[in-house]
């Protein structure tokens, strides 16, 4: 993605609790109402009493925040802003750690459960409006890479929308290291690295991506550190960002990610249960800095409940976080 070039937001409204205000593009003059506000309240006749309160207060504007009347011409083409409330959602029991912060990145532990930006019914119960919301400063905060909702770890955002671009593309072109660790099955026998290369589809609305034939667009690296009980804990190395690539993979070998519950099958979760975390955490990002030239790495302080450290077992290594190898 280009850069913008500028610390300047492009919205014209500002963020409400860390929520952007949405923008409506308007019919065409010779197809809608020739009064702007008409039209909104033919569109949004469940909003009305939101709606008018809103023109009220001028918080109904053009692309130059401009507040919108029904003396406002409106032109091919033409966008308005305001803000929606969202509807109610449950809130997430888990808190989001700050990894490191600094004028162009800001690198947190996401927890599991938690949506990386607003998609469907997750709006505030997301990373990026808790952060906007609960760190000054933020307001242009964009996720530089995506993790699924259901899995935790390493998750980095940028600060200044002149280095978005450059941090972006960074994760488009593959130019970071990531590693992950689960727990999953480890029957005897199971190979301590094992590759798996295949094609992946993710089909709008249905749940599971599949495995399908043709050219593999998908690698992952797969390490058996330790077994236990019938039971392993793996590093994965995808080289590559499929949607659920890691938890196909690991479904296709025959280990299942421990608490999935879409493979091997889609099972129903009650809303609102945090009892079963799918066992997938995000362990570690390195990259070199497009900006500065300088190694950076990141590494989660969080562990996977159902693989718990050993009495005997040194803590986990909380160095990496400030940016230097």
């Amino acid at each position: 993605m280009a850069s913008t070039g500028s610390r300047r937001s492009r919205r014209p409204l500002p963020l409400r609790d860390g929520v952007d205000p949405v923008r409506i593009r308007l019919a065409d003059p010779a197809q809608g109402p020739r009064s702007i506000p008409e039209e909104l309240r033919r569109r949004f006749p469940d909003r009305l009493a939101e709606l008018e309160a809103a023109l009220a207060a001028g918080e109904v504007v053009t692309a130059d925040g401009s507040p919108v009347t029904g003396e406002t011409r409106r032109h091919r083409g033409m966008d308005v802003w305001m803000y929606r409330t969202p509807g109610p959602e449950t809130e997430v029991p888990f808190d989001l750690v700050v990894l490191h912060r600094d004028d162009r990145l800001v690198v947190i532990d996401k927890p599991h459960f938690l949506a990386t930006t607003p998609r469907a019914g997750h709006v505030t119960e997301t990373a990026l409006v808790r952060l906007r919301r609960d760190h000054h400063g933020l307001g242009d905060l964009a996720p530089a890479h995506r993790l699924d909702r259901l899995t935790a770890g390493v998750l980095v955002f940028t600060v200044d929308p002149a280095h978005r671009g450059a941090y972006q593309e960074l994760f488009a072109a593959r130019r970071v290291d990531k590693t992950y660790l689960a727990v999953a099955p480890a029957p005897d026998g199971t190979p301590e690295v094992r590759e798996r290369s295949s094609r992946i589809v993710k089909t709008r609305g249905i749940l599971q991506a599949a495995e399908v034939d043709g050219e593999a667009d998908a690698h992952t690296r797969i390490t058996l550190l330790d077994a236990r009980d019938g039971l392993g804990l793996y590093r994965l190395e995808p080289t590559t960002g499929r949607t659920h690539q890691l938890r196909v993979h690991m479904n296709a070998l025959g280990t299942p990610i421990l608490c999935d519950d879409l493979y091997p099958d889609v099972l129903e979760v009650t809303p609102g249960d945090f009892t079963r975390p799918l066992q997938l955490l995000a362990e570690s990002i390195a990259f070199t800095d497009p900006v500065s030239g300088e190694r950076r790495r990141f590494t989660t302080r969080r562990t996977l409940e159902q693989w718990p450290t050993a009495p005997d077992e040194p803590e986990r290594d909380q160095g990496g976080n400030q940016g230097h190898p």
